[in-house]
């Protein structure tokens, strides 16, 4: 397959239909994604094509969702959940955390728990509380889960096929407001979906971004080298586990550290990352590693999002701290 431009959207389709086709033990399963697609049409056609035993419309409750996919996989099935907006996610945070995340290891490997779990997250689209939410540090912190997120359409195509197949529970972070950027997908042989990638090299600075901020990271990329500045991008693809080689490799190359999420500061990713460079590569840092992110505050009504969530002139802001040391 190769499809030239299109949205992240039809790609994330694409890659559960091929799941579907694939292994007919892969279930679809959420609110309105079967007749409807979808409140983002991401499932849009999948119920007519495989049926509604295959594609199921559950009733509105995230915990019985996520309940009844964690039975589903002890029977052998490979449920594929869809909480609808990332704020909806709490009312399952019992069954993800307590349950999925630990039952493998609880019965030393015996039990096998394919589920994953799709979350629309960030911010962005101009949307109501509760529906812009970043729970994504939630998750990382929690042994047993993998948690990744994809920035374009040919990861996104990529990891959803990636995540359906792997045997332990995955929690699949999609950054809404770039359902609908394009880009070419084909069928080559991908990555692994824990490793991270350099989508921007350069020599003067490390930026390090995942999922929404991936692009707005690759935007300041290219003001700062109108600046004579060279700025590398490292996506990272998996915040866990997390591929801290890439990481390592670029900052050894750079001297310098940024990272950008568009979750709160404080106790955030950002902490993480910051600390594990700080620890691993002290002897080679220029500056300490500084972090770019949205504010300490609940994530703000629509008209104010675009000053909460870090942009461009936040970036460099914090690059022109950096090669000040």
């Amino acid at each position: 397959m190769s499809i030239s431009g299109i949205s992240m959207v039809k790609a994330l389709n694409n890659g559960l239909r091929r799941a579907l086709q694939d292994d007919p033990k892969v279930l679809l399963m959420g609110e309105d994604i079967g007749r409807l697609g979808g409140v983002f049409r991401v499932t849009d056609g999948l119920q007519k094509e495989f049926g509604s035993l295959r594609v199921v419309d559950t009733p509105l409750g995230e915990a019985g969702i996520v309940g009844a996919a964690i039975g589903l996989a002890l029977r052998g099935y490979r449920p594929v959940c869809e909480l609808q907006f990332d704020g909806f996610v709490y009312p399952a945070a019992n069954q993800i955390i307590s349950q999925l995340a630990k039952l493998r290891h609880r019965s030393g490997g015996a039990i096998t728990l394919p589920v994953v779990i799709r979350i629309p997250y960030g911010g962005g689209i101009g949307s109501i509380e509760h529906h812009s939410e970043s729970p994504e540090v939630h998750f990382a912190h929690t042994a047993g889960l993998k948690v990744v997120t994809c920035s374009n359409p040919q990861d996104a195509y990529d990891m959803i096929r990636q995540a359906v197949a792997a045997d332990d529970p995955v929690i699949f972070l999609e950054p809404k407001r770039h359902y609908w950027s394009k880009g070419d997908v084909t069928d080559e042989p991908p990555a692994p979906i824990e490793r991270a990638r350099v989508t921007r090299p350069g020599t003067d600075a490390t930026l390090i971004a995942y999922g929404p901020t991936v692009p707005v990271a690759l935007a300041a990329a290219d003001v700062a080298a109108g600046e004579g500045r060279s700025v590398e991008v490292v996506d990272l693809r998996s915040l866990s586990p997390l591929d801290m080689d890439t990481v390592r490799e670029s900052v050894h190359r750079t001297g310098r550290a940024l990272v950008a999420h568009e979750a709160s500061l404080s106790h955030g990713f950002g902490a993480e990352l910051a600390a594990r460079i700080q620890q691993e590569e002290f002897h080679f840092l220029e500056a300490p590693v500084l972090r770019v992110t949205g504010y300490d505050t609940p994530y703000p009504p629509s008209r104010l999002e675009s000053d909460w969530l870090p942009g461009v002139d936040r970036i460099l802001d914090a690059l022109d701290r950096s090669m000040s040391y």
